[in-house]
């Protein structure tokens, strides 16, 4: 079993665009290009020089994600051209815990800002629900999904891809988000299955893997609960419906 530690998120990397005007910004001329045979002009027209390059100027802007646009004419024609040296990270990628969004900012959900509850159900068979509930003051965030260890379990479930939502869940003061938890398949496939009495939760942060600040450990029943190699999660969800019927 692999492990998994979770890591404060890091700076994000500034690409820079550096765009070098070529020929003094008057333009390049094809030196292999062949060049037809200078003709005699009639008596008395007036000779009209033959243009050999093409002029023009040019502009660029670079951004923060590593993209240009250079712009400018040639021969009196508009050119533009996008760079993009690399993908750009995702949108909600950010450095630290908070965001800015229109109407303020965004913190992710985490143990300081949220209460979480543990709640074992009859229907799915053998599943848990997990609630997350925003007691902050501003909207907050759940990236990915919950990491979740079982007293002092030394692997990590992994998630169910086929759950991942097409947006972060995001919760306003008061509201909920959800997360299923498989805890033992049904058919008594699974192996090394115990009983756990101790439940740690850790948040994700922006990026896989990374910190979304303090853990929460809400409680189990009294009883505890069984799991076994079956374990798995789903990523967090908006919706409860989206969790009782996986």
């Amino acid at each position: 079993m692999r492990h998994i530690r979770l890591f404060a998120a890091g700076g994000t990397a500034v690409a820079a665009l550096a765009l070098t005007a070529c020929g003094g910004g008057t333009g390049t001329e094809d030196e292999g290009a062949s060049r037809p045979a200078a003709t005699a002009a009639e008596p008395g027209a007036a000779k009209t020089p033959r243009s050999t390059a093409a002029t023009g100027t040019g502009t660029g802007t670079g951004t923060g994600t590593g993209t240009g646009t250079v712009g400018g004419t040639a021969n009196g024609t508009p050119v533009t051209r996008t760079h993009t040296p690399g993908a750009q990270p995702p949108a909600s990628a950010t450095r630290g815990s908070e965001k800015t969004r229109a109407g303020g900012s965004t913190a992710l959900c985490n143990g300081t800002n949220t209460t979480v509850t543990a709640q074992p159900l009859s229907r799915p068979l053998n599943h848990m629900l997990l609630t997350v509930k925003n007691t902050g003051s501003k909207i907050c965030e759940l990236p990915y999904w919950p990491v979740l260890r079982f007293d002092q379990m030394q692997w990590v479930p992994q998630a169910d891809e086929a759950t991942q939502p097409q947006a972060v869940v995001s919760l306003r003061p008061g509201e909920s988000g959800y997360a299923g938890v498989l805890l033992s398949a049904a058919d008594g496939s699974g192996t090394g299955g115990r009983t756990a009495h101790k439940l740690t939760m850790a948040f994700q942060g922006y990026t896989p893997n990374s910190s979304g600040g303090p853990s929460a450990t809400p409680a189990l029943p009294a009883k505890g609960v069984y799991y076994d190699s079956s374990l798995k999660v789903t990523y967090w969800q908006q919706d409860l419906d989206d969790v009782v019927s996986w």
